[in-house]
């Protein structure tokens, strides 16, 4: 009894339909893309109040950063700029710092710091902060409202990544599949779409990512898209040179292309088709390698830690995704759309497909553990949890991989018609038969007729009469003898229920594919939980290299709500480093004239260490003027200091103030 396997249309739609809204999910809640370098400090410190405007502004990253002399603007109340536009490299071993200096005889004021830069591994980061010279103020800054690397420019650059990582697999994966797995498939027509396709919805993408870069990383502004001095200055940055690189390689890939589907496909001599594939083999992977290297360039693997090797490993990791989904979607359109493929094919890919998910398990550990670090900053970080999702997709794609090879097995008694067909065996070649040919250049998945529809052409189709033949009747008579030919492969082929499984499983693997390259996207969009977790323990590390070489000057206001109750407090910390430390205090009117008050303590607590608090007394020096000496603070990082102050037998308050000691 003949088993009809269920068609696949309706089936193929609702899959893409699932991977496509799974898609949109997680391109809605990605935002935009998160920085993969941090401020870890800054000199002078966020809302902090020096008694004397400083020389310069410094900030430190937890990596390297590409600035501009624009990259660090310093404004006034009033909302001009105050610095001089000089930037200064203050960078030292492991540290990263840049600075900017400020013109001389600044007034007291509030100060507003906007910076904007680039991180090594090309994500855009920004942000701005505050201090006050003698007293705080009102300010009338404006910052812009663009959301650097975020808002429409960023969703286009998103979307445009996502193309190009796709684009990449489905370019490399097909080209692999038609070399090693199925080289009959050079000639059929829906293969060769597909990589056609692949390589320019690649090329188209990386040509977007280059004209985009400039409001993406500077302005936010789509407009900005064609403006040629941000196109040239794009073009001087590590990441403008790997795109530029990408496109001269999609150079050579379209010579790659057209080879195989031309010389390649015709080729009938045995010796020369195996000394082709060889050639194509070789050249193929050098040019994949290349374009490879181009995210591994500009990329997480470029920067942090141990790009020596990082680099090579993730060249390897993204060639190993490309022959695993990019062989799979060309599986599947060859299964779906092409002619009868034989066992030994499917067999070849599924062996191609073993080894790239091993060289993938290999360099995703690695990679893993290069940018997670810690088993807790797996669930803790948003790196971690959505690497945790790949994984449990790459699971997923194994586990219907299985499934699949058990369909491969069943194919493996064929009928001794469909092994002897005309399509099946070796003398098709690359070459099709004057009848195949119209039914592949003009059907394709949306084309092909209903048994139905092709039945009654059948029958009515009337018989060539053997006089004078009217041209247009003789195209319409093959245009039904065409279509009759594609309902009978296609019926033929959906009754082979082995091969109509095997159709149906390696369809679901697409679908998950689909939505674990979003996934992946994603994932390189996002802060390594490695460099997230050390830069929220800047305060204490890095944060501390950013503490400026002089005595720590603070101001406060105070009201204890008594008589005589209000006043400012500053404090001198000196040299506010570890280990001993000079501390004065003046209490002050609201006019500037010291104020005598009855009791002054102080304590400091080092939280994140467990560390404090520790009680200071100062001594009473004169009025106004309280002072202790040796005031040991034992390490360093952000400390909070807490300053209690009396001024009456009831009326006393306690302010805070976070202050770094380096």
């Amino acid at each position: 009894m003949t088993t009809t396997a269920p068609r696949l249309g309706p089936a193929l739609a609702r899959l893409l339909l699932v991977a496509a809204a799974l898609l949109g999910t997680l391109l809605a809640t990605a935002g935009p893309a998160s920085a993969h370098a941090a401020l870890t400090g800054s000199d002078p410190q966020d809302g902090a109040v020096v008694a004397t405007a400083p020389k310069e502004v410094n900030l430190t990253f937890s990596e390297q950063v590409a600035m501009s002399d624009d990259s660090i603007r310093v404004l006034d109340p009033a909302g001009k700029r105050v610095d001089t536009g000089e930037m200064r490299d203050l960078c030292s071993g492991s540290i990263v710092r840049y600075g900017v200096a400020l013109r001389p005889g600044l007034p007291d004021g509030t100060y507003t710091v906007a910076w904007q830069t680039v991180s090594a591994d090309s994500h855009p980061i920004a942000g701005a902060f505050t201090f006050s010279v003698g007293a705080p103020s009102k300010t009338s800054v404006a910052l812009p409202d663009t959301d650097v690397g975020g808002g429409l420019v960023g969703a286009l650059y998103g979307i445009a990544r996502y193309l190009a990582y796709g684009a990449f697999v489905v370019l490399v994966g097909g080209g692999a599949f038609v070399l090693v797995c199925w080289p009959r498939g050079a000639a059929v027509r829906p293969v060769q779409r597909l990589v056609v396709r692949g390589w320019l919805a690649l090329t188209g993408a990386t040509l977007a990512l280059l004209l985009l870069r400039h409001p993406y990383t500077r302005t936010g502004r789509l407009g900005d898209v064609f403006d040629l001095d941000g196109l040239r200055a794009v073009l001087e940055t590590k990441t403008g040179a790997a795109l530029s690189s990408r496109l001269l390689l999609l150079g050579a890939a379209a010579l790659f292309v057209a080879v195989l589907f031309g010389a390649y496909a015709r080729r009938s001599d045995e010796k020369e088709h195996r000394d082709l594939t060889f050639g194509l083999a070789i050249g193929g992977t050098v040019v994949a390698a290349g374009i490879a290297g181009t995210w591994a360039l500009a990329e997480h693997a470029s920067t942090g830690l141990q790009p020596g090797i990082a680099m090579p490993v993730d060249i390897l990791h993204l060639l190993a995704v490309a022959a695993w989904l990019g062989g799979l979607t060309a599986l599947l359109v060859a299964l779906q759309w092409g002619p009868p493929m034989e066992r030994s094919a499917v067999e070849r890919y599924s062996t191609m497909a073993f080894g790239s998910v091993v060289v993938l398990a290999v360099t995703g550990i690695y990679q893993s553990w290069r940018q997670v670090g810690t088993w807790s900053a797996l669930t803790d970080t948003r790196y971690g949890q959505l690497l945790l999702v790949k994984i449990g997709l790459v699971a997923v794609l194994v586990g219907i991989g299985w499934v699949s090879r058990r369909w491969v097995r069943r194919l493996g008694e064929p009928t001794a018609e469909a092994e002897a067909g005309p399509e099946a065996g070796p003398e098709a070649g690359p070459e099709a038969g004057p009848e195949e040919k119209p039914s592949e250049e003009k059907t394709g998945p949306d084309e092909e007729p209903s048994d139905e529809a092709a039945d009654e052409a059948s029958e009515g189709a009337p018989e060539e009469p053997s006089g004078a033949v009217d041209p247009e009747r003789a195209e319409q008579l093959a245009r039904q003898r065409a279509a009759v030919a594609v309902a009978r492969r296609k019926k033929e082929r959906d009754a082979d229920p082995e091969r109509a499984g095997l159709r149906r499983s390696v369809l679901t693997e697409a679908a998950v594919a689909v939505v674990l390259l979003a996934v992946t996207t994603v994932l390189t969009s996002t802060e390594p939980a490695r460099t997230e977790v050390e830069a929220g323990k800047g305060g204490s590390t890095a944060g501390a290299a950013a503490v400026p070489d002089r005595p720590i000057d603070v101001r406060l206001p105070f009201d204890t709500g008594g008589v005589d109750g209000k006043g400012t407090v500053q404090i001198t910390l000196d040299p506010g480093r570890t280990g001993a430390n000079a501390l004065h205090l003046y209490v002050l009117r609201p006019n500037g004239r010291a104020l005598d008050v009855p009791e002054v303590k102080l304590a400091f607590t080092l939280a994140e260490k467990d560390v404090g608090p520790l009680p200071v007394l100062p001594d009473r020096i004169q009025t106004g003027h309280w002072t202790a000496s040796g005031v040991q603070l034992p390490m360093s990082g952000e400390w909070l200091m807490q300053v209690t102050i009396r001024t009456s037998d009831i009326d006393q308050t306690t302010i805070e103030k976070n202050v770094k000691i380096g």
